[in-house]
């Protein structure tokens, strides 16, 4: 991406979705935006691209669990539908880490924290997530991290 921020980025490819008449990517942008105006009101704050990776996280896994139990529930369309979002979504996220990648940031959010076993959880993914945002499920993040402390 350029010197534009996520927001600024989602506004032109709303513009460039209606020109191209994809209607199912400019739901999902329309959906994003929506997300984003609604912080902006209730919260008085302008999202910023730290910000707006939490709300697209969260969009992504409200997106994958429904998708699931779509799936589940053999309702094929539907869950195709949430996986057209899930798509539109994952382009404005950054790329996702490796497993190697973040046992990595845990043993150093470990080595920093200085405590050991279960105690240590809540400290290790407070430090994580900044880190992580975005990037890696904080669901996996978190089974990877009681692995380590169980290990």
């Amino acid at each position: 991406m350029s010197d534009q921020t996520l927001t600024e980025t989602i506004k032109a490819d709303v513009k460039t979705a209606m020109k191209a008449r994809d209607k199912e990517k400019l739901g999902t942008l329309r959906l994003i935006q929506a997300e984003f105006k609604r912080i902006e009101v209730d919260e008085r704050i302008e999202v910023d691209d730290a910000r707006a990776l939490v709300v697209l996280d969260k969009m992504l896994k409200q997106r994958r669990d429904s998708a699931q139990q779509f799936h589940d529930a053999g309702r094929d369309e539907l869950a195709a539908r949430e996986e057209a979002e899930i798509a539109v979504i994952q382009l404005y996220l950054p790329e996702q880490m490796s497993d190697d990648d973040i046992i990595a940031l845990i043993d150093e959010a470990l080595a920093a924290s200085g405590t050991t076993g279960m105690q240590a959880m809540g400290a290790v993914m407070g430090s994580l997530k900044p880190q992580v945002q975005g990037r890696a499920d904080m669901g996996k993040v978190s089974q990877l991290v009681k692995a380590r402390l169980t290990a």
